[in-house]
């Protein structure tokens, strides 16, 4: 049994794999010298909620019928995800530098017939969301269990399309389908405010008959608190207020750094930040 000395350790352990996480995606962003940094640093610590303290999920058999599916919708916040595959042991890490080559199975943006731990090929936002509340129904039909996790951002949410799977979800009373919103209030273009205001979007997701919460987005504790609480007969919503490029100080809260590459002075400087990890 653990004792509150073992969780704290877990909690030590993890906050330095998550500047390890960053450091990775930094290095795979300069390498290739493309991507999206900004909303893969912002998403790193609810992808590693998900993968290292709730799901179900298995790196040596990535296809286990029963496992959770995770579905990063937001998919050009890949980087993120494609550095806790490799953590996990789904691939080598050594693939992470190949990313978005010509010849490489780590794309510009998630490919379920390429990676192992691809749950659905996503980037055309607001699909991705979609289909993971089919795939929740799917699962009740079946009578399955397992759970299935969307991870959306703020300019999806502007799309019709997250509106009608939110809508589905919760006619259907889908409470194995869990909505993971990366709030850190930026998006291509510049703010929410000034490219379409989100409003107060926990309140509009529990108008359409989700449970909901709001979290710190960097508190790998309050997410998965968030993530276990108990839920019966509703979808879940929570809203992770983040921010965009967090862990290297030039590029938080900037919507520029929503998808360049650093270059090599920036390369050098973000990694001395994130610990000098390379």
């Amino acid at each position: 049994m653990k004792t509150k000395g073992d969780f704290k350790m877990d909690e030590m352990n993890l906050t330095a794999k998550a500047q390890q996480i960053r450091a990775d995606i930094i290095k795979m962003l300069y390498t290739c010298q493309s991507g999206h940094p900004g909303g893969s640093l912002s998403c790193v610590e609810m992808l590693m909620a998900l993968y290292y303290r709730v799901a179900k999920v298995d790196p040596q058999n990535p296809q286990m019928e029963d496992r959770d599916r995770i579905v990063l919708s937001k998919g050009h916040a890949c980087p993120a995800l494609y550095a806790v595959l490799a953590d996990k042991g789904y691939f080598p890490k050594e693939d992470l530098w190949n990313l978005r080559q010509i010849d490489s199975h780590l794309q510009g943006h998630p490919d379920m017939r390429k990676t192992p731990g691809v749950d659905v090929n996503t980037g055309s936002l607001g699909q991705g969301v979609s289909i993971a509340m089919g795939m929740a129904l799917a699962a009740k039909h079946k009578k399955a269990d397992y759970k299935v996790y969307a991870i959306v951002g703020d300019g999806e949410v502007q799309e019709g399309l997250v509106w009608e799977a939110a809508m589905a979800a919760a006619h259907y009373k889908l409470d194995n389908f869990v909505v993971m919103l990366d709030h850190n209030g930026l998006q291509i273009d510049g703010s929410n405010e000034s490219v379409m205001s989100l409003g107060d979007v926990v309140d509009k997701f529990r108008a359409f008959g989700f449970e909901c919460y709001k979290v710190d987005g960097h508190d790998l504790a309050a997410i998965e608190y968030a993530l276990r609480a108990p839920v019966s007969g509703k979808p879940k919503f929570i809203c992770c207020e983040t921010h965009k490029g967090h862990g290297v100080s030039f590029m938080s809260d900037q919507a520029g750094w929503h998808g360049k590459a650093p270059n090599k002075e920036e390369y050098e400087l973000a990694m001395k930040q994130l610990g000098g990890i390379n």
